[in-house]
């Protein structure tokens, strides 16, 4: 029969200052978008991404593009990668006539503030965002409140 001794105070001291000296990193938080849909107020964190997709509610239209790039190293370079990334174009059209153009960047911060200056209403939010999640654009998870 084999009896276990506690350990020492020293190995419970020593234990301590492992677990102390352990490099622990936070996870990166999920993709999410909380919407009051009283207010209209839009609450989302960095990890929203928006993939090409086009939208029309009423007499409002949304559509995002993307266009695949390559930056690559000079030629016979010791150092660098060859690197693909997506450049965005979002256009946000109104039946009047009033069309606001975004630069490169498909940022969901971006739609919803070009959306407010045209005067959307927080149910023409809650219903674009909504018809963006269902179509697979909108790569977060949405919470109406």
């Amino acid at each position: 029969v084999r009896v276990r001794m506690p350990p020492s105070a020293d190995a419970r001291v020593a234990f301590m200052a492992d677990i102390e000296n352990l490099d622990v990193r936070q996870a990166a938080p999920s993709a999410k978008v909380v919407i009051n849909a009283r207010t209209g107020s839009i609450v989302m964190n960095q990890a929203v991404t928006l993939a090409a997709c086009a939208v029309a509610h009423g007499n409002l239209s949304v559509t995002i593009s993307t266009t695949p790039t390559a930056s690559q190293p000079e030629p016979f370079a010791r150092v660098g990668r060859t690197v693909v990334t997506e450049k965005a174009d979002i256009t946000i059209t109104q039946q009047p006539g009033a069309l606001v153009n975004m630069a490169a960047g498909a940022k969901l911060a971006d739609v919803v503030k070009a959306l407010n200056s045209l005067g959307a209403t927080p149910q023409d939010l809650l219903a674009i965002l909504q018809a963006m999640k269902s179509a697979g654009a909108l790569v977060a998870e949405l919470e109406v409140i």
